[in-house]
């Protein structure tokens, strides 16, 4: 079972030592905790899974998410790399006091969100409007990347302006937000309306 390894720092296949299974009545989706032995340094991991469902309709237990020991960071998992590590290194940057530096970075995540769907992605502005185009995204997210994007310029270029505290706290939120609705609560509402397609026939 793959999982990450905080101590190898890296993903590894990890030896299932036992678990226990929660029903649809517990969380609203069966799931699973899993107790897991590295398979390279033998540490104890805590992975937790939900039942999803593949390309080809059929259901399965999803990718392990460590819960033990706490993650660095509470992003999702499922948020693509090209846009959780800029998520990451945001959050980073806001709890060093950079908010300037934030700000860049929740730009770029949000910017990696419009390469995940286009790779021709030029620009951020073209970008968003595509991916409200192709409704990815809503009127009112479309103005939070909006927000980003020029706050993003701010950051980037030379100026005497700075981003507040408060500021980056928010553009740290509306990123977060954007990738979350796009990647997360997405996929987790195509399942819901599977399981109430499949109750119904």
């Amino acid at each position: 079972m793959i999982i990450e390894c905080p101590h190898c720092k890296a993903r590894v296949d990890g030896k299932e030592k036992g678990a226990v299974e929660l029903t649809a009545e517990h969380i609203g989706v069966p799931s699973k905790y899993v107790l897991l032995e590295c398979n390279s340094c033998y540490s104890a991991l805590l992975g937790y899974m939900e039942v999803e469902q593949d390309e080809r309709g059929e259901w399965d237990w999803g990718t392990a998410v460590r819960r033990w020991p706490a993650p660095e960071s509470d992003i999702d998992r499922t948020i693509p790399e090209i846009a959780r590590i800029s998520l990451v290194e945001a959050k980073q940057c806001f709890k060093a006091n950079v908010f300037s530096a934030c700000a860049v970075m929740c730009g770029k995540a949000v910017e990696g969100v419009c390469v995940h769907f286009d790779p021709k992605t030029k620009s951020l502005a073209t970008g968003l409007a595509k991916l409200k185009k192709d409704g990815h995204i809503d009127d009112r997210l479309f103005s939070w990347g909006e927000v980003l994007r020029k706050s993003r310029n701010l950051g980037a270029h030379a100026t005497t302006e700075r981003v507040s505290k408060d500021d980056a706290r928010d553009l740290l939120d509306f990123s977060i937000a954007i990738c979350e609705y796009v990647f997360v609560l997405s996929a987790k509402f195509e399942r819901f309306e599977a399981r109430r397609s499949k109750a119904k026939s």
